[in-house]
């Protein structure tokens, strides 16, 4: 296959559940994850699981295509032909970790099989097609999650940053260089909780958390507040106060999503606080996958995590 065919993970550094309610968000593509179509004679166990996946998605989208809101054109039978002949989608993207593996299938689909797609060059693409890109993607991806935002498939289809700004205000973004050529200093890293999450119980949660006024009253003023100062100060490349933002979004997930954070981490995520040696926040939905977390010192929080894998994306 092409580099062209390859389609990476994605990574929501900020928005999560937030976003719903027009919070800011940003996602980045993340390499170190990826998945491809691709063809072989051989059978394997990984190649069958795929291949039914991929037919069971194959009528999801049969129907979709029928549907008079839908403004994409698949070409669902060379699709069909294609798993015939020994078509599988080779991933390395862990499902259920939040960093979207569903997002990437639904990415590669599109690429390969939509006939009038958006995007044919990827870097001059317009806001506009962005978000009707995004209101593509989320019905596709919808066969996954039962509701999906579009982000994850148009973060891993277009493979650059994208800002969230509100539904329908969105596009690519630039982000400050991760500074992997100086000594370990301040990074973002993933911590695994080891066991899968599902999305939608966790959507279904916090949909219900949102119906008390106490619950909304806090994510339309603190929840907002620090999430949207956070990715101010990371886009300007200001850590004072991208830290100073985080303690305090770390704090309050730790204080009202408790169900969504894996149980492994509820006493490292307030050592973290107690420390101020990093500062641990969602990846994605929770309730199991990888946990984001944030440090200025690398070496002090590895001490503080040696019981747990560390994996840096991002260097400050």
């Amino acid at each position: 296959m092409i580099k062209e065919a390859l389609f990476y993970s994605k990574i929501l550094l900020f928005g999560e559940y937030g976003i719903i309610q027009d919070s800011m968000g940003l996602s980045i593509p993340y390499k170190a994850f990826r998945g491809e179509l691709k063809f072989s004679s051989e059978n394997f166990e990984a190649k069958e699981k795929s291949q039914k996946a991929l037919n069971e998605y194959a009528t999801h989208l049969q129907n979709l295509v029928n549907e008079p809101g839908f403004h994409a054109k698949i070409d669902v039978k060379a699709l069909k032909n294609d798993i015939e002949k020994g078509m599988y989608f080779d991933s390395t993207i862990p499902q259920g970790f939040g960093v979207g593996s569903s997002g990437a299938i639904v990415a590669a689909i599109y690429d390969k099989y939509a006939t009038n797609k958006f995007g044919q060059s990827k870097e001059e693409i317009g806001k506009n097609e962005i978000v009707e890109l995004k209101e593509i993607f989320g019905k596709m991806e919808s066969f996954f999650h039962g509701k999906s935002s579009g982000i994850d498939p148009l973060i891993c289809y277009l493979k650059l940053p994208i800002l969230i700004k509100g539904k329908s205000d969105l596009g690519t973004v630039g982000i400050p260089a991760s500074n992997d050529s100086s000594a370990e200093e301040g990074a973002i890293f993933l911590l695994n909780s080891g066991t899968p999450g599902e999305t939608q119980p966790m959507v279904n949660i916090f949909m219900e958390k949102m119906k008390q006024e106490g619950f909304r009253n806090m994510i339309k003023s603190q929840f907002k507040k620090y999430n949207d100062e956070c990715i101010n100060a990371f886009l300007k490349g200001d850590t004072k106060p991208l830290f100073k933002n985080l303690k305090n979004l770390s704090g309050l997930i730790l204080d009202n999503f408790k169900p969504m954070i894996p149980k492994t981490f509820h006493k490292i995520w307030k050592q973290g606080l107690e420390s101020n040696a990093y500062y641990l926040k969602l990846c994605g939905s929770g309730g199991g996958g990888f946990v984001l977390g944030f440090t200025q010192d690398l070496e002090k929080a590895k001490s503080l995590l040696k019981n747990h894998e560390l994996e840096v994306i991002y260097k400050f």
